[in-house]
């Protein structure tokens, strides 16, 4: 007897006694030939002519890398034919029972991007080190609620209060640098503000046992509203309290001179330098640490680690304190490494997009980080298109990071399994 699955399954050779089942999904192949249908009313029907240039160089370049021109129409026929072929291998390889390959649908991802960027383009010019600059901007906050987001629920709880973390720190970190004229002081204190509001949600989700999604709900409407409350009550009437501190870039010698790579990476400020920091050393302490192995126990099977004698409550509550305070450094990134005051607000739902980002990457670090640069990359093209002139309206542009969160999240991913105990709380028997 063969065992169905939610896609399809069929039997393996037939064995006595024991049943194999092999399935395959066409989420992929399906996703893929949707984009391959917009890009044929993009390109075909609604085709523009003319020449597209992508600049790849700035002038502070050590080696200047010449302007790509692209025909607009051409490489809008040639992106069209390529993600078709590609379409119908992925259909081929699941009819197979075979995934279709990561670095195929990224390739498939890059190429309609080119061919989007030249329609929208047309007979204008893209600074491609602008575009990819604004993105990691946009994305640096959501990477930092991201990592938070990964660590709180590789130890079982599920973190919706990432919102509540980042705007708890941007405002704290904006006060206290600006009474203390301290730009350090200020990031540690965000890193504090964060840590608090996790505690609440830690609190309440593992000594009260209070439903975790209710409670960080609750955190970012409590959060939101204080700040709120305070900015218009209070900062509005003591513009000291809110000087717009600002960290400055600096350049890392050498390294922010190499073409393309320099501008994005290394001329960066000092907010920016950390997150690399801390994409590293979440990685290598959730994978090569004991504190990592047992933090990803807490949250696969909290009974077995309580067994060894590990305090499974205690484990949770101070990792998901230092979530918090790693959200709390994105927060601090608004304040004191983009804008340089505090705004009503100013977060504008990127804890949501960062709890996606985490689910989107199989809350693994790494995979996080990529997910909250595609989403930053979303962010920044409706500005990059609005400059450029795009056809594209201007109420489409304003959705487009919110609609290739619910693409990524719901059409790529689907049906995922996070740590086997997140959002469970634990009893001890």
């Amino acid at each position: 007897m063969s065992v169905l699955t939610p896609d399809v399954a069929v039997p393996a050779a037939p064995t006595p006694g024991l049943t194999i089942t092999r399935s395959r999904s066409w989420k992929a192949p399906i996703a893929l030939a949707a984009f391959t249908v917009l890009a044929i009313l993009l390109f075909f029907v609604a085709g523009r002519s003319g020449h597209s240039t992508f600049r790849l160089s700035t002038s502070t370049d050590f080696v200047k890398l010449p302007n790509a021109v692209l025909p607009t129409h051409g490489t809008g026929v040639v992106v069209t034919i390529v993600l078709a072929l590609i379409t119908l291998f992925a259909a081929y390889r699941t009819l197979g029972y075979k995934k279709t390959p990561i670095w195929l649908i990224a390739l498939f991802g890059v190429l309609f991007l080119v061919g989007f960027l030249s329609w929208a383009g047309a007979n204008n010019s893209i600074l491609v080190p602008g575009l990819l600059i604004g993105s990691l901007s946009l994305s640096t906050p959501l990477i930092f609620g991201a990592l938070g987001g990964v660590i709180s629920e590789r130890v079982g709880v599920v973190n919706v209060a990432i919102e509540g973390q980042l705007l708890g720190g941007a405002f704290v970190s904006a006060v206290v640098a600006s009474i203390t004229g301290s730009l350090w002081i200020g990031l540690v204190s965000a890193m504090i503000a964060g840590a608090l509001v996790s505690m609440v949600l830690a609190v309440f989700s593992i000594r009260y046992l209070v439903d975790q999604v209710i409670v960080g709900v609750v955190l970012n409407v409590l959060v939101t509203g204080l700040t709120s409350f305070l900015y218009s009550e209070v900062l509005t009437n003591s513009p000291g309290l809110n000087k717009g501190l600002l960290f400055s870039p600096f350049d890392i010698p050498v390294l922010s001179r190499i073409p393309l790579i320099g501008p994005l990476l290394f001329q960066q400020n000092v907010v920016v330098y950390l997150m690399y920091v801390a994409i590293a050393a979440v990685w290598f302490g959730l994978f090569k640490t004991r504190w990592g192995l047992r933090l990803r126990a807490v949250g696969e099977h909290p009974q077995a680690a309580d067994t060894v004698g590990i305090r499974v409550n205690a484990t949770r509550f101070w990792n998901v304190s230092l979530a918090g305070a790693i959200a709390g450094l994105g927060g601090a990134f608004f304040t004191l490494g983009d804008l340089g005051e505090f705004q009503k607000t100013m977060t504008a739902g990127a804890g949501y997009i960062a709890l996606a980002a985490v689910i989107f990457g199989r809350w693994d670090p790494i995979r996080a980080t990529l997910a909250a640069l595609l989403f930053g990359f979303a962010s920044n093209l409706q500005n990059v298109l609005s400059v450029v002139g795009s056809p594209v309206p201007s109420e489409f542009m304003l959705m487009l990071p919110y609609v290739v969160t619910i693409l990524a999240v719901a059409g790529l991913v689907g049906q995922s399994r996070g740590p086997a105990a997140s959002g469970k709380p634990y009893i001890k028997s």
